[in-house]
């Protein structure tokens, strides 16, 4: 009997050990699943070329104003301040000084240089004036990897009027309507045909096509609401595509 009763004793510590680890690894396994990818230790880096950017916020509203696309909101107007709808440069990026402006608006002129044609920048400030612009933010960075990235966010009156815009003098399907600097020959990024749309943003995606010379460019406008946005990558030798597609979505998640 007392033989029994120290086999009993032992089967139950066992039991009680085993289930108290099991509970453990439940917990560990929690809480790794209820943190962000990049919270992990070892896992910050992304191995699929994704960059590694700040915790994304929306900047809150005035008081008692409905967000872009809520039923109350017609004209579709961010009422949050347009700067802090900029997407944050991504950790270890360096600063685009140059697209600050002054109080985080830029001039007209830092948008137009986007384009190669002085033609074309002498028509696209003619067509800015004519639809009213009211203000452009922008914000730009370089990351390790040489990629050159420009955020410009143009806000007009209402969605109808960035509507008419895009739709009768900006985009097609195939390519923009006015070239960008230093890419010679650009059209729609099919790469972009298995990405989730954000919902209430459209996206015109163009990427250069070979040969491209010493680089590269991707670029994507967004039409939003009030706001029309334009987003450049550029980089010596290939614009890599998923960090563009990253980019892209984030903006355009800010701005949805």
């Amino acid at each position: 009997m007392k033989k029994d009763r120290r086999v009993l004793r032992a089967v139950l510590r066992w039991t009680a050990a085993t289930v108290a680890f099991a509970a453990a690894c439940a917990g560990a396994t929690y809480g790794i699943t209820e943190m962000r990818r990049t919270d992990v230790p070892g896992l910050a880096t992304v191995s699929d070329g994704r960059w590694n950017y700040p915790e994304i916020q929306f900047p809150p509203l005035p008081s008692g104003s409905p967000r872009p696309f809520a039923e109350a909101n017609k004209a579709g107007v961010h009422y949050a301040d347009l700067r802090e709808l900029l997407l944050p440069a991504p950790r270890g990026a360096t600063a685009d000084k140059a697209l600050r402006g002054t109080d985080g608006w830029l001039p007209r002129k830092g948008f137009l240089a986007e384009y190669a044609s002085k033609d074309d920048r002498d028509h696209i400030d003619e067509l800015l004036t004519d639809y009213g612009l009211r203000h452009i933010a922008a914000r730009g960075w370089t990351t390790p990897d040489g990629t050159h990235t420009r955020i410009y966010l143009l806000r007009f009156d209402t969605a109808a009027v960035v509507d008419e815009l895009q739709q009768e003098e900006f985009t097609s399907w195939d390519s923009p309507k006015f070239a960008a600097r230093g890419a010679a020959d650009v059209h729609n990024d099919e790469a972009f045909s298995h990405v989730t749309p954000v919902a209430n943003v459209a996206r015109y995606p163009y990427t250069e096509a070979k040969p491209y010379g010493a680089g590269q460019v991707r670029q994507a406008y967004l039409v939003a609401g009030d706001t029309l946005a334009l987003v450049v990558q550029s980089r010596k030798g290939s614009a890599r595509a998923v960090p563009f597609q990253q980019t892209v979505v984030l903006q355009s998640q800010l701005l949805g």
